[in-house]
């Protein structure tokens, strides 16, 4: 068998640049974009990001507050919410129904709160 490569080299003999067919060339192409789909694939399953139910999604799309669908999410009163984001329960409650924004502060310990990204609540 005919070796695929043809190498060319400097003025001093080393290897410069390697010719490949083309077809050669398109199946490393591959094996390379199959690699980097199971690097990042194993990537992402190492970092384990939770997901959530369809039904989270539908409700977050159709605006529900996210504050209200992660909490309900998480089977939480409005109570438990604010005792564990060290919050009133009436401040809680106008977050969610939209009467009140919340700070950054605020959001950021609802979230630890909710286990969710910042993020997510926005």
């Amino acid at each position: 068998m005919v070796n695929p490569a043809q190498i060319l080299r400097d003025s001093q003999g080393r290897p410069m640049f390697a010719v490949l067919p083309i077809a050669e060339y398109e199946r490393l192409l591959e094996a390379a974009d199959e690699a980097a789909a199971l690097q990042a694939y194993d990537a992402y399953k190492e970092a384990a990001p939770e997901t959530f139910p369809d039904e989270v999604a539908g409700r977050l799309l159709d605006g529900e507050h996210p504050v209200k669908v992660f909490r309900e999410h998480r089977g939480m009163t409005q109570s438990q919410l604010a005792q564990a984001a060290g919050l009133k329960q009436s401040y809680v409650s106008q977050i969610e129904s939209g009467v009140r924004t919340g700070s950054v502060d605020v959001l950021k310990r609802i979230a630890a709160a909710l286990r969710v990204d910042l993020n997510d609540l926005s």
